[in-house]
This record gives C-alpha cells, sequence and structure tokens, in this order.
C-alpha cells in the first residue's frame, strides 16, 4: 500500500488500484463535489463504521483516528473508477454535512447510517429513523449496544400436542 497526496487530502492505492482518500470533516462535502466535477457520477454507498475495539488501525499520516468513520463510495461510469472517501466522526460529535444536495440517491444511506449507528447528517432533509421504529432507543449496530434481551412478540410457544 502507498500513500501520497492529491489535492488537500492523503490517499492511498490499495489492492487492485482502488483509490481510498481519507478527508478532515470540514472539507468532507468540498471533496466530494470536486470528485463529482471531476467524473464521479455515481455515489453507490454512503455508511458509517463503528471502530470501538479497534482505536489504533492504520491510517496516514496526519489522520487522527476516531471511533466513527463515515465511508462513500463513488463511482465513474465513464472512466471506470471506483474512489473511497473515509471520514473520521468523534464519538462526542456524530455530526458530518449531508450529500444530499450533491447526490440525491444518498438521502437512504444517510437515515440508514442515522438511525443503525448514530450518524448525524447535518442538512439532510428528512433525518429520521428509516428501519427502526420511531420509538426505538439507541442505534442496534454500534458496538456498545446491549444485546441483551429482546422482547418477545407472543407469550408462550405452543406445547407438545
Amino acid at each position: 500500500m502507498t500513500v501520497s497526496t492529491a489535492g488537500t487530502y492523503p490517499v492511498t492505492v490499495g489492492v487492485g488500484g482502488e483509490t481510498v482518500g481519507y478527508v478532515a470533516r470540514d472539507g468532507y462535502v468540498a471533496a466530494i463535489a470536486e470528485l463529482k466535477a471531476c467524473g464521479y457520477e455515481l455515489c453507490a454507498d454512503v455508511c458509517a463504521v463503528d471502530y470501538l475495539g479497534h482505536p489504533g488501525r492504520p491510517l496516514p499520516e496526519g489522520i487522527a483516528p476516531e471511533r466513527f468513520e463515515v465511508v462513500v463510495n463513488l463511482l465513474s461510469l465513464s472512466k471506470k473508477e471506483r474512489t473511497r472517501i473515509r471520514v473520521q466522526v468523534p464519538e462526542d460529535d456524530c455530526v458530518v454535512d449531508s450529500l444530499f444536495e450533491l447526490y440525491p440517491g444518498t438521502e437512504a444511506m444517510e437515515r440508514e447510517a442515522y438511525d443503525l449507528m448514530g450518524i448525524v447528517f447535518r442538512g439532510h432533509p428528512d433525518l429520521t429513523r428509516i428501519l427502526m421504529p420511531e420509538d426505538w432507543e439507541g442505534h442496534p449496530l454500534r458496538k456498545d449496544y446491549g444485546v441483551g434481551r429482546v422482547p418477545v412478540q407472543f407469550k408462550e410457544a405452543p406445547g407438545p400436542r
């Protein structure tokens, strides 16, 4: 894996030539807008990762690891290229700007990351739960989410006949 710089953020070229850029939260939307202008027509995925158990993961120099990370996968269909952008998000301030204005298709993906991981997307048009009930407490894909008892929907299983 080699590390270089392109623009204002570190870029890693990994296995198979896949490009991974590490962007600061305050430059996140600007970096994505720059990539869109360079021909990345499709935002294939926006998701979040919880690194609670892996605080010392390898990152390029100058990128401080945080508990959460927002990962954006962009495709250039015309150039046949894929780029992944990774943004570190601190546990005590789980907020990043929404990509909805650039890629309207990110609406549901950002809602899912909000619902299951608790990442807030500033400027999102409808940041409400998408998979869990509105009154659900917590975010089930966080590594510290309690996996204790799940309320059972029935009183008892039928007995032998």
